[in-house]
């Protein structure tokens, strides 16, 4: 169980999980612009996106995650964007409902905050 918890600690896992976003997310737009046409493809886009967007974040900014809030600020930019993209592309391929995608949003939006109060107390 501590070598759980030791591993969590370190950012290394995050810049991990920000690239296999990343990559997914390049996939997800290639999918969206070869395979699928209207409103399907505007949702994947945006899923993508997203995505990619945070995907990047979270893997250039974890190496600067050492301390717990901004740790906690990574994972929650993680899991709003799962949250948020997710809940777009599960709507196209398996046509479930996007009821989450504004938790997802809100979710994105509050880790930033996070990551500012960070900042600003680093």
């Amino acid at each position: 169980m501590e070598n759980i918890a030791k591993r969590t600690r370190d950012p290394d896992w995050l810049a991990a999980a920000g690239a296999v976003l990343t990559a997914a997310s390049v996939a997800l737009l290639a999918y969206a612009a070869h395979g699928s046409e209207g409103e399907a493809q505007a949702r994947l886009q945006t899923a993508a996106v997203f995505g990619f967007g945070h995907g990047v974040a979270i893997a250039a900014l974890a190496p600067w995650s050492r301390r717990r809030l901004a740790r906690l600020a990574l994972c929650a930019l993680l899991a709003g964007v799962l949250l948020f993209s997710g809940s777009l592309v599960l709507n196209v391929f398996a046509r479930g409902t996007t009821v989450l995608a504004p938790f997802g949003g809100g979710l994105l939006i509050g880790a930033w905050l996070l990551w500012a109060v960070d900042a600003v107390r680093r």
